[in-house]
């Protein structure tokens, strides 16, 4: 890693109709900072009327043996370069990521025309979101059973932006697996759930859930508890802090067992 390039995603939320609209609203800073669109959605289901548009770019900065340093040194680089106006806020930081969040809308919408907020990510080795699409399964062609252990994450986290909570989740899980999704974000109390799922995991669940606390690098995980052939640990933060992660989650279930349930 010691070397690599780091890369910046710049993610814009702004007020839009469409893509269309989205893109056309980010051009302005397209031209300023550089870099190519990566990804376009839609996030009205969590706030209506609006798209979000992610820039990548290099950074300028490269991972060193502090890559912690490296990485928070690119995010607040990046937010100087937009102007004197733009306070440096906050950057949170959990290898191979660090991230901060710009959420003043005045301000920001002299760079882009309707944003809500601008999200800044540096990674070390890339994001380990963008992935290559899966194909669907062909009608009437039967897929092959799926072999291994599948890995599931819970990350809870204190918070009350989604955003946010989405990325401390992906940092976390990027230490254990380079293709984890996140596939629901969910209240737990005073707290955000993000659901992530690891893939798949050629051990067997209690190997595959040893070698997942060993790549978290975390002490204080329970001991390993089975319910049919599932196998689940967790990990809790004491005393639970005001913000930041404050507990974990992890499962393996043997793949040919998996079954995916929907939340109501």
């Amino acid at each position: 890693m010691v070397g690599e390039d780091l890369e910046l995603l710049i993610t814009v939320v702004v007020a839009a109709d469409d893509e269309r609209q989205a893109r056309a609203a980010c051009a302005g800073l397209l031209r300023r900072v550089g870099g190519q669109v990566v990804q376009a959605g839609d996030c009205s289901d969590e706030e209506p009327g609006c798209w979000s548009v992610t820039v990548s770019r290099a950074s300028g900065e490269r991972a060193t043996q502090n890559v912690a340093g490296a990485l928070a040194r690119a995010v607040r680089t990046f937010v100087r370069s937009l102007g004197e106006e733009f306070p440096v806020p906050p950057v949170a930081c959990e290898p191979p990521t660090a991230w901060t969040v710009l959420d003043e809308p005045d301000l920001l919408g002299g760079l882009v025309p309707g944003a809500e907020r601008l999200l800044v990510e540096a990674w070390a080795g890339g994001d380990p979101q963008r992935r290559d699409a899966v194909p669907e399964p062909v009608a009437g062609v039967a897929a092959e059973p799926e072999a291994g252990t599948r890995m599931l994450l819970r990350v809870d986290v204190a918070t009350d932006r989604s955003a946010g909570a989405e990325w401390q989740a992906r940092a976390v899980a990027s230490r254990v697996a380079r293709s984890g999704k996140i596939t629901r974000v969910a209240p737990h109390g005073h707290l955000l759930s993000v659901h992530v799922d690891l893939g798949s995991s050629v051990n067997s669940p209690t190997v595959a859930l040893l070698d997942a606390v060993s790549s978290l690098g975390r002490s204080g995980w329970t001991s390993v508890e089975w319910a049919g052939e599932s196998a689940t640990t967790r990990w809790s933060a004491v005393p639970v802090p005001a913000a930041g992660i404050a507990a974990m989650e992890l499962s393996a279930t043997p793949a040919s067992a998996f079954v995916w349930t929907v939340p109501d």
